[in-house]
């Protein structure tokens, strides 16, 4: 590419360090690079920071994640961060186990449906362990789930499944579930609450992490700055937005996998990244979370449940210490489209519905409710994480980082340590600052 005069360059702003995009993994990045002393602006589409983490202040000034919010065990990185930044970490309220129903039906604890799932799951656990990687692999979750006896099991499987990683099972390899099993430290560890991966929340909110990081950065963070293209000149990186240019020396991309066919590269990427984009998307998720004066059912049956009506979901208490009550209410996978073409009032009353059969008609009126439909976000474009479709050979966390000359990469999916979570993304911005602050000293 022919390079611009130099008085168009001293025309276009300047930064050391350009980062795409305002989630954990690109504020971290940012804010490494500003404890080093190196000038950074931070290119964000939407009108917010904080990526896949949002969160909002109820009707009774509770705050509520309609994002990512879990932190788990051995989240240090999250937790190291909230204490600095002055956030308060509390524990998740849980039962031993979830309940398990279908309509007003209760799922036995020991009856054969359980025992058959966790049989199931037990089988997976192994696999996930002692599995070779494949060159290939083309047999889906659905087509698995086709094999296992019991229409109840079946149903539990599926609901775990895509609650775990909001992929159409269609679209998601037995290998690609066995690989993000080990990468997330196993089962056992990925669906418990209390000691696992949903160990802890925060009262502010998650959402109010990602505020306190943009806040630190001030007018370097640029809002409705979505980038269009990034073009690597000789002089550095030009990176074009709706709302002009900004040159830098180098760049940190941190969108997920599937969105990088939103932006131009010329030159063109390494195959390596195009086919990471190609061969992945986002998972859909629907989120709500139901306020109330209290946690009302902490008398009954305890705010833990899968439910196995169409459309499958999953419930947590998430309510803070000292109230109000939180119920938090997933509805993972493609059967989130469901309730994507219904009103406000008949979306919550489908959502709430099947669990007030179990916890009373006073769940069907909260004091405040909060929802957001991950998948509809343009600049998301889902939830939680990139998946790999079958038959790929990239998309397996984690992904690619190498840097492409003077563009450099992370996001959760980059992460070697916790991929897939807001860990994750925190691990990966650090690991990219490091990575440009070694080249800037090469320079």
């Amino acid at each position: 590419m022919q390079q611009q005069p130099a008085q168009e360059h001293d025309a276009i702003p300047r930064t050391t360090v350009a980062v795409v995009g305002a989630g954990f993994a690109g504020l971290r990045a940012a804010r490494e690079l500003r404890r080093h002393g190196v000038e950074v602006i931070v290119l964000e589409a939407a009108d917010r920071p904080g990526g896949r983490a949002m969160s909002e202040t109820t009707a009774l000034g509770s705050r509520v994640d309609l994002g990512g919010q879990w932190i788990g065990h051995d989240h240090h990185r999250v937790t190291s961060l909230a204490a600095e930044l002055g956030l308060t970490k509390f524990p998740m309220h849980t039962g031993r186990l979830p309940v398990i129903v279908e309509g007003a039906r209760r799922i036995t604890v020991g009856g054969p449906a359980m025992l058959g799932a966790v049989a199931a799951l037990v089988a997976l656990e192994a696999l996930s362990r002692t599995a070779l990687p494949r060159k290939r692999n083309d047999v889906t979750v659905s087509e698995w789930l086709r094999h296992v006896p019991g229409r109840t099991i079946r149903r539990l499987l599926e609901v775990i499944a895509t609650t775990s990683w909001t992929a159409d099972l269609d679209r998601f390899s037995v290998d690609a579930m066995a690989r993000m099993i080990r990468s997330q430290g196993g089962l056992r560890t990925m669906l418990s609450t209390r000691g696992g991966a949903q160990d802890s929340l925060l009262v502010e909110g998650m959402g109010s992490l990602a505020d306190a990081l943009a806040a630190e950065l001030g007018d370097r963070v640029r809002l409705g700055h979505g980038v269009e293209s990034i073009v690597a000149d000789g002089d550095g990186v030009l990176l074009r937005t709706a709302r002009g240019e900004i040159r830098a020396e180098k760049a940190i991309v941190t969108v997920p996998p599937p969105m990088l066919e939103r932006i131009d590269f010329d030159p063109a990427l390494p195959a390596a990244h195009t086919d990471l984009a190609r061969n992945t998307y986002m998972g859909s998720v629907y989120k709500a979370i139901a306020v109330y004066d209290r946690p009302f059912w902490r008398t009954g049956p305890g705010g833990e449940f899968l439910v196995l009506d169409t459309p499958g979901r999953a419930a947590f208490d998430t309510t803070p210490p000292g109230g109000p009550g939180h119920l938090c209410i997933l509805v993972p996978g493609p059967e989130a489209h469901r309730l994507d073409d219904l009103d406000d009032r008949a979306r919550r009353d489908a959502v709430l519905r099947p669990l007030a059969l179990h916890l009373g008609p006073e769940l069907l009126e909260p004091v405040s409710w909060h929802e957001k439909s991950w998948h509809r976000d343009e600049f998301v474009g889902g939830g939680y994480f990139a998946v790999p479709l079958p038959g790929t050979t990239v998309g397996f966390p984690p992904v690619t980082a190498e840097p492409t000359g003077d563009i450099h990469w992370a996001g959760t999916e980059t992460a070697g340590d916790h991929p897939g979570y807001i860990e994750g993304a925190l691990e990966s911005g650090t690991r990219a600052a490091a990575e440009v602050l070694r080249a800037l000293s090469r320079q």
